[in-house]
Parts: structure tokens; C-alpha cells; sequence
């Protein structure tokens, strides 16, 4: 590939070296911090190939070289440069691939070269590349500018991906363990930046950078120095929409989503695409530099979190559950007590807060959780002893889950809905399915929080038995009782979990979630002081659900191996 950023050498700087016995070195094309690419000619199949010869020092740069061409084998599409051969020799590996006449999307950039619709259609090339990649298994971690070829004319897509030099092949984590950064800078996913766990959301967002840069003409997460750059990381970008006043309202919208600080709520590459085709035909022809809006400052922080359709869905179900269950349970006068009148029956509650945090989610679990804390105080005796349970239990929620995401907010419920089956221990399964160290912490927490009010509000052994105390008696029972200490029990076990079960060997991580469900259920029983109620069964199911996660990626190694 013969470009401004690499420039072709001069004929003197050729090469009559023949290396794989084959391959004829013509002349170099470009480099890098991975290697060498080379024009060359395949004397055996009389035809112009390109070859990298990556230079392997020691044993750990060949296996990764290696793992290039295996990640690049993998992948078989018209808009990924093919792989046609690999081989070493003493001092190098060779990745030999189809040469691809044209430009770099960078290059072609930076002289103008490109319209809006060239833009958009090149995006719709990649999107089609990254989907194949990512059903293969394969994280690119490196999308930028220049590995994205333009072949000049042709029937052929627009663009072709290449350079899978630190690219992640699910199942082979061996040189890119949690903590490792590569990848280029500018146009890396905060995630990645961080060190984090790095999936088909990074490639999304490099994506959404380089079609933002390709729209707008400036990267603005770029600036004069590395230091400087690394602090852009992770902020909010100012919005495509206000530098480019003249394009599609949705495809701004859409490649906004794609470079959200989140990773969790950047949409999928099929989304991109889809709002890439839909604002083909509405997009400029005409190409030139790009004469944007001035470029604005970036949020030093990211703004509140939106959420798709089925997070709110989510969301909203559990929002419902709950009030339904709760005007349900308020209704329940036990014992013979006079029962308190709800303002609405419990399904139409239901339906009422189902509608409202599909719209807001947090403010709606808010107020229905405020509402009835309020019918309930108000009718008094029976009623009052409710409400202060039903305070104590919500009240937590928004003060220590403000953060998380809604569907999270309800979670805690299920610990003792799982306690009056007696399979109670396996909540801190699910709260280890919360996210970030802390949600997932504050949410364990929570879970064993409710579990000891739901005794007491129940009545009934969830896991020791009730308090003989009810209303606020019952609360200041609870919380000076030895059983308290279970709050921090699940609280770190549900925090450590994703530490332990990794996806990397199944054998490894079914004996990881032995260890952790038993000792999760020691932990439990020490807590508490005796035997509690379906122990057993509980430390089973824990057991389960932290190797449920694991199902994903075995499906992704499925289709990795199809042909």
C-alpha cells in the first residue's frame, strides 16, 4: 500500500531478497512498531503480493507474530484484506496477504478526497468486516485510519480492514491479559485505555471515531501530545450533530451512541449499520475537506447514562413487579388485622409504574416506592409497622445504586423471593452480574439486606426466622442482630466472583465456582451463627449461575471452529 504516511521507497532502496522461497521482496511499502510490509511478487503463483515481515527476538514476540496470522486466517470477507500464507524463519514470521492498490482512509482524509457518502458507505464496509469478525471470535482492538485500505475502482467494497497485529482471539488470552494497553490512543475505547476487559464494544467505538473524524474532519479526542491525548480519553465528545449541522439527524445520533464513554450503552456494530444505510441516499456526493463547526471542549465528565429500549423494558418490569407485589402485600391483613385500602389495585399499580420507567426509570421507582411507603404510613397500626419495612428496605436503593443501571435497583427483591424456596444463597450470583466492582458489592449487599427484612415482613423462615418484633422494632432487631455481619459476607463474595470465573479453561473455572459457591456458603453460615434454611441448595445454585455467564463464550468457540 503506497501512501503519504508510509512512503514508497526509491528504486534503489529495493530488494532482489527472496524469503519463503517464493516471494520476491520489491519494495517496501510501510512499517511500524509490528513490522515491515513489503510489495513482493510471488514467483511461484506469478502474482504482486503484500508480505510483513515481523521481526521475533524472542519467544513471546513469534507467538504473538503468530497470532496475527491465526486471528487473520479466521476471517474470510471482502472487506478484510485475505490472508494467503504465513511462515518463519530463523529471525522473522511472514504474513503474506493480498496487496490492495489505493489509499489509506487517512490519507485520503487528510487531501480531501472523500464525501459524506463515501464516508457513510466505507462505515457500512467495516461494520460488515467487525460482524464477521466478532462471530469468528476475533476483536480487532486497533480500528483506526490507517488499517482501513480504499481500493482505487472496482467491484469490491469500498474499504478492507487489515492489521490484526493486537487483535483478541476468544479463548487465547495468553498475551492480552486484563490490565495490558494496546492499541493506538486516539482512537482507543476508554476501557481499552484502562486496562479493562476489552470486547466488540471497543471495536464499535474506534469505529464511531474514525466515521466522527471522516464526517466532521477533526478527531477530537486527539491532541499534540501523548499525555495530553490519554487525558481526552473517556470523556463525552461534543455531539456530530452541532459541527455538522447539514447531516442526518439519526446518523449523528448513531454514531454518537458509538463513541459513548460506556461500553454498555454504545449499541451494537448492527445498529451503526443499520443507521449508516438508512442515511445513505440523504448524504452529501461531493467531496472536499469537510468545513465543520469549531470544535468544542470536551465534558471532563461523562453525563448520566441513557438506556436502549430493553434496559428500560427490563427496568420496568421489575419496577412493576414490585409495586404490584407490594400493594399486594399491603392489602394482606394476616392474622385477622384489619388490611389498609390501597389508592388503586395492585394490577392496575402495576401497569402505572410499568409505563412510567419506561420513560424514567430511576424517578418512577422513586415515587411508586414513596407512594406506598405513604398510602401505608398513613393508614396506621398494621399499615405503619409496613411502611417502616418498606422504607428501610428502598430507602438504600437510590442512595447507594445511584449509578448503577435501573434493572439493578430491583435486584435485591429476588434474595428473598430465592429465600422462600430456599435457594437463597445463590443470590450473590446474581449480584455479581451488576458490573462494576462496587454495583456488584452494594448490590450483594442489598440483596442480604432484604432477605433479613423479608422475614420480618413475611413472617416466615427464609433463612434463621422471623424476629418477634414487628414495624421499626423489627428493623433495629435485624440490624443488631449477629446476622447483619451477612450484609459483608455477600457483599465480597459478590464482588470477587467475576475474578475468579474468567471464561479462560472451563476446568479451571468450574473449580473456581466449587470453591467460591462453598465457601460463599461457609461464609453464609458463619454469619449467621447456625445451619440456615436450604444452605445446600442455595450453595448449588450459586454454583450454576456463576458458570451461566461462561455459556457466551463457549458459543462464541463454537462458531470460531465452523468453516
Amino acid at each position: 500500500m503506497e501512501t503519504a504516511e508510509h512512503p514508497t521507497t526509491s528504486a534503489t532502496n529495493g530488494s532482489s531478497e527472496v524469503v519463503l522461497d517464493r516471494y520476491r521482496l520489491v519494495r517496501r511499502l510501510g512499517g511500524g512498531g509490528f513490522g515491515v510490509v513489503w510489495l513482493a511478487h510471488d514467483q511461484k503463483l506469478d502474482r504482486t503480493v503484500a508480505v510483513k515481515r515481523i521481526p521475533v527476538p524472542d519467544a513471546e514476540a513469534r507467538k504473538r507474530a503468530q497470532r496475527e496470522g491465526t486471528a487473520a486466517a479466521r476471517l474470510q470477507h471482502a472487506a478484510i484484506v485475505a490472508l494467503h500464507e504465513t511462515g518463519t524463519d530463523e529471525d522473522h514470521v511472514y504474513l503474506v496477504s493480498e496487496y490492495v492498490r489505493g489509499g489509506t482512509y487517512a490519507r485520503l482524509l487528510e487531501i480531501g478526497a472523500l464525501s459524506d457518502r463515501d464516508v457513510v458507505e466505507i462505515g457500512v464496509a467495516l461494520c460488515d468486516a467487525l460482524t464477521h469478525a466478532h462471530k469468528r471470535g476475533v476483536v480487532h482492538r486497533d480500528v483506526k485510519p490507517l488499517n482501513v485500505l480504499i481500493p482505487d475502482g472496482g467491484d469490491g467494497p469500498p474499504a478492507k480492514l487489515t492489521d490484526f497485529g493486537v487483535a483478541r482471539i476468544a479463548g487465547d488470552d495468553a498475551l492480552t491479559r486484563t490490565g495490558d494497553v494496546v492499541g493506538t490512543l486516539a482512537y482507543m475505547a476508554p476501557e481499552q485505555a484502562e486496562g479493562g476487559e476489552v470486547g466488540e464494544e471497543a471495536d464499535l467505538y474506534a469505529l464511531g471515531l474514525c466515521l466522527y473524524e471522516g464526517l466532521s474532519g477533526v478527531n477530537p479526542v486527539r491532541a499534540r501530545g501523548a499525555g495530553a491525548t490519554a487525558r481526552r480519553v473517556g470523556q463525552r465528545l461534543p455531539p456530530l450533530g452541532r459541527l455538522r449541522r447539514d447531516l442526518p439527524l439519526d446518523l449523528c445520533e448513531a454514531i454518537d451512541a458509538a463513541v459513548w464513554p460506556h461500553a454498555d450503552e454504545r449499541g451494537t456494530v448492527g445498529e451503526l449499520r443499520a443507521s449508516l444505510c438508512a442515511a445513505l441516499d440523504d448524504v452529501g456526493d461531493e467531496p472536499g475537506t469537510i468545513a465543520g463547526g469549531p470544535i468544542e471542549a470536551l465534558a471532563p465528565v461523562a453525563p448520566p447514562r441513557r438506556y436502549g429500549l430493553l434496559a428500560r423494558a427490563a427496568a420496568a418490569a421489575g419496577a412493576a413487579v414490585l409495586a404490584g407485589a407490594a400493594l399486594r402485600w399491603g392489602l394482606d391483613g394476616g392474622g385477622g388485622a384489619a388490611a389498609p385500602i390501597p389508592p388503586v389495585a395492585p394490577l392496575t399499580g402495576a401497569l402505572a409504574v410499568a409505563l412510567a420507567a419506561l420513560l424514567l426509570p430511576r424517578l418512577a421507582w422513586m415515587a411508586a416506592c414513596g407512594a406506598i411507603v405513604g398510602w401505608l404510613a398513613s393508614e396506621g397500626g398494621l399499615g405503619a409497622d409496613r411502611a417502616w419495612l418498606l422504607a428501610a428496605a428502598a430507602l438504600p436503593i437510590p442512595l447507594l445504586l445511584r449509578r448503577a443501571t435501573p434493572v439493578t435497583w430491583s435486584l435485591p427483591a429476588l434474595a428473598p423471593v430465592m429465600g422462600l424456596v430456599a435457594v437463597s444463597g445463590g443470590f450473590p450470583a446474581l449480584a455479581a452480574r451488576a458490573g462494576r466492582i462496587e454495583h456488584r458489592a452494594l448490590t450483594g449487599a442489598l440483596g442480604a439486606w432484604w432477605l433479613l427484612l423479608g422475614e420480618a415482613a413475611f413472617g416466615e423462615k427464609l433463612v434463621l426466622g422471623p424476629p418477634n418484633d414487628s414495624g421499626f422494632d423489627a428493623i433495629s432487631a435485624v440490624v443488631t442482630s449477629p446476622a447483619i455481619v451477612l450484609v459483608g459476607v455477600w457483599a465480597a463474595a459478590a464482588a470477587v466472583l467475576p475474578f475468579l470465573v474468567r471464561g479462560r479453561l472451563l476446568v479451571l473455572d468450574v473449580l473456581a465456582a466449587s470453591v467460591w459457591a462453598a465457601a460463599c456458603a461457609a461464609g453464609t453460615q458463619a454469619a449467621l451463627g447456625a445451619t440456615p434454611r436450604g444452605l445446600v441448595e442455595g450453595a448449588v445454585l450459586a454454583g450454576a449461575l456463576a458458570l451461566a455467564p461462561l455459556a457466551r463464550h463457549l458459543r462464541s468457540a463454537e462458531r470460531v471452529d465452523l468453516p
